[in-house]
């Protein structure tokens, strides 16, 4: 016992760390437990069996525990608040009645119904032939969600109707989320552009704490299979106060007020997921505690004493004025183990980091061996910068992030890419005697200046000379352990996606695009990247512009767990247009010579497998300016799929390093084809012998919206488009037939059976 508060925190997630760093600021703290915690709170872990709520409320007993504070929602949908406040401890966490707002989906949608809470249409079931009736019978594309909690695993996104439909199957049939599957909602799909609403509750009333914007995806680009979150950031930029008032009304008071009519008062932290669609916001979910990892961005922020708000709300005497938040922002970037969200890697060694006062590092899936600390989970921690606004939050994160990645980490480059606001263009530069030939001596140096960092970001003990020297020294004494290391290289351009990002100010998204490019040519042959060299040149030099596009490259070569070993950076008046850039670079990358692709094993019968594309990739911008010329790129993409023209046309080329790695290391891939220039029908040939052709089914996937828009204007043939544009499928895998299912299980995206492998002259029959 002792003279402050004595508080028990449940959890072992970033959440509970995160959590647990916000109490330890209270001056009314006494003494602090976490069960189980995670080796970033182990000076405070306490072994407590947190399923046993009998244990829990023991151990409070015995210890005096004044307040405990439920993390994640299981043992809230479990009943544990109702078990603790039965025995007198105060608890901050809803009751097993209120936590069905988010441990049921079908309750959690007709509890919006009853209390006028707009959401998507949606319809439950438990009958696999009802739901597929259901399904034909609608308009509509619809999201697939296991009813009960599953984890964040529980939604499946279908892009086509098959899709769909083998989720049903699943959740239904083969129970693939247990009894958390056991019944389905199928909704309306809703496109728009996606926040969290965050409240806190006392059982009557309900006050704003911030908003926040996870990162689903696992990929680039908001590619892949969806996880637990890959990093966020709070608040979300230029909502205004009065959105936020009305967000807060809509979808927190409502639901708290109708909690309490239904005999089932709220207590604690309320969540609402919210799509900001063209007709209005709408309700996605509900959660009932801190999101993971929204609440690593959010607690930062509030600069009241976290301890007396909690206590207050458990008590029922909360006080709108105990809250204040923090003017600046913070992001937060998680760094995940290999594999993720798939079977991730285990026992992964994690560095010893130091972080700057503005950077925190929150633990999550970790443990200690010895004097080691490895990972032990899918999301192993997230880096938080906090700074004035979401681009120096990120500036300060990212340089963090990027000394725990590589050797089985990784971690999403392109957080808060939506809104990082970004730099004005420099004023004009002083002139000198070279100058008035139109290349300026001052630009040069400015530019290395800027790039310094980024550059020097992405290197290791590798790199014996980088940056300034005549040419990079690569230290390639670690190829020892190959026993026949066969160097790949590959050297392209960004060509005149460039012209756009000109227009569009997204220079970082161009320098991410030549690198993940070249990672994707020299993986086609099995390699794994070393280092990557570029050129950066223009009519005259921009420095923020240069160390824009470079900060994109150190970012993509940090992801891929490559060097920026260097490059050149020019100014030609003479040879390129003003307000022109060409990009170009070269990437190095190694593999044994046994693994060597393609396999001289492909033959007749092989199968082709798809892997999703981010957009347009860096081909066929030429003819893409052209078709939009006359559009404003600020409205939403033709054909409804939310996203604005801008957006759809600047996405980043995406990698496909982390996704296909484990099928690679698995020996299961015969050939790699890396849908560039020429399409499908070009660059699939060159993945197979010179006897075989392919045949490809174009019915196997759903091309995007944005491919059927330029299609239709330019009105080409169906095999003149697949030789312009990759038509929805970035990589294309060759494999026996045996290992299709092997190789699609160990591919953590959604992934489709394209066509195969067939006798031929290099020809590709489109069908």
């Amino acid at each position: 016992m002792s003279d402050g508060l004595d508080v028990l925190v449940i959890g072992s997630g970033g959440r509970e760390h995160a959590i647990a760093e916000g109490l330890r600021r209270s001056p009314r703290l006494g003494s602090l437990s976490i069960a189980p915690g995670n080796a970033g709170t182990a000076e405070f872990n306490v072994g407590i069996d947190t399923d046993d709520n009998a244990a829990v409320v023991s151990y409070c007993q015995k210890n005096m525990i004044d307040l405990v504070v439920i993390g994640p929602e299981m043992p809230l949908v479990a009943g544990l608040a109702d078990d603790l406040n039965k025995a007198g401890v105060a608890c901050f966490g809803p009751s097993a009645a209120a936590a069905q707002l988010e441990g049921s989906k079908t309750f959690a949608r007709q509890f919006a119904s009853r209390h006028g809470i707009p959401g998507p249409i949606t319809q439950s079931f438990t009958d696999v032939q009802k739901a597929l009736a259901w399904h034909e019978e609608v308009s509509f594309d619809v999201v697939v969600k296991a009813d009960g909690l599953a984890a964040g695993k529980g939604v499946v996104v279908p892009e086509r109707p098959e899709e769909t439909e083998r989720a049903i199957f699943s959740f239904l049939s083969d129970r693939s989320m247990g009894d958390a599957g056991e019944t389905i909602v199928l909704e309306e799909r809703l496109r728009g552009e996606e926040i969290s609403v965050f409240g806190i509750a006392d059982g009557h009333n309900v006050y704003l704490l911030g908003t926040a914007q996870d990162h689903k995806r696992v990929g680039e680009g908001n590619t892949g299979l969806n996880t637990g979150g890959m990093g966020a950031f709070a608040p979300v930029p230029d909502l205004g106060v009065e959105l936020e008032r009305f967000l807060t009304d809509q979808f927190l008071t409502a639901a708290v007020r109708g909690m309490a009519q239904e005999g089932a008062p709220y207590v604690g932290i309320l969540y609402a997921g919210i799509m900001l669609t063209d007709d209005g916001p709408r309700l996605i979910e509900y959660n009932c505690r801190f999101g993971d990892p929204e609440a690593q961005a959010l607690v930062p922020l509030i600069e009241s004493d976290l301890l007396d708000l909690f206590e207050s709300a458990a008590n029922g005497r909360l006080n709108g004025s105990q809250i204040k938040m923090s003017p600046k922002t913070a992001a937060a970037v998680v760094v995940a183990a290999d594999g993720y969200p798939g079977k991730a890697k285990s026992n992964v060694p994690i560095p010893a980091v130091k972080a700057p006062p503005q950077v925190q590092i929150i633990y999550a899936g970790t443990k200690t061996e010895g004097q080691k600390l490895v990972s032990n989970g899918g999301r192993v921690l997230s880096v938080v910068g906090i700074g004035d606004n979401l681009a120096s939050a990120l500036a300060v994160a990212y340089p963090v992030v990027d000394k725990f990645t590589g050797d089985g980490l990784f971690a999403r480059s392109d957080i808060g890419w939506r809104h990082a606001p970004r730099p004005t263009k420099p004023s004009a530069k002083k002139a000198s005697t070279y100058e008035d030939a139109g290349v300026s001596l001052t630009s040069g140096a400015e530019t290395i200046d800027r790039i310094a960092a980024s550059v020097a970001s992405t290197h290791d003990d590798r790199v014996v000379a980088g940056l300034g020297s005549f040419g990079g020294v690569f230290d390639v004494s670690g190829l020892a352990e190959f026993s026949a290391p066969m160097l790949v290289a590959s050297t392209d351009g960004v060509g005149t996606k460039t012209l756009l990002a000109d227009n569009l100010s997204r220079w970082e998204g161009c320098g991410a695009d030549i690198v993940n490019h070249g990672v994707n040519d020299v993986l086609a042959q099995g390699a794994r990247p070393l280092f990557f060299l570029d050129t950066v040149a223009s009519a005259s030099l921009e420095p923020e512009v240069v160390g824009r596009i470079v900060d994109g490259m150190a970012s993509a070569c940090r992801t891929a767990g490559c060097v920026l070993l260097g490059g050149e950076t020019a100014e030609m008046p003479d040879l390129i247009v003003p307000g022109a850039v060409d990009i170009a670079g070269t990437v190095v990358g190694v593999v044994e010579r046994d693994r060597l692709l393609p396999k001289p094993t492909i033959q007749p019968g092989h199968i082709l497998i798809g892997l999703a594309s981010s957009g347009l990739h860096t081909n066929g911008y030429s003819l893409a300016r052209k078709v939009f010329a006359d559009f404003n790129l600020d409205e939403r993409m033709p054909g409804g799929t939310g996203e604005t023209i801008r957006d759809a046309l600047m996405a980043v080329h995406r990698s496909y390093l982390h996704p296909l790695s484990a099928a690679l290391e698995a020996d299961l891939i015969d050939g790699l084809a890396h849908i560039t220039g020429g399409g499908l029908v070009e660059n699939v040939p060159r993945a197979l012998p010179s006897s075989c052709g392919a045949v490809i089914d174009t019915s196997a996937w759903r091309r995007p919206v944005l491919f059927n828009f330029l299609i239709a204007r330019t009105q080409m043939g169906d095999t003149e488009a697949h030789q312009v544009f990759n038509n929805g499928i970035g990589m294309v895998v060759v494999t026996h037939p045996d290992k299709v299912d092997e190789v699609q299980s160990a591919i953590a995206e959604p992934t489709w059976q394209i066509g195969e492998v067939k006798i031929g002259n290099g020809d590709v029959t489109i069908k």
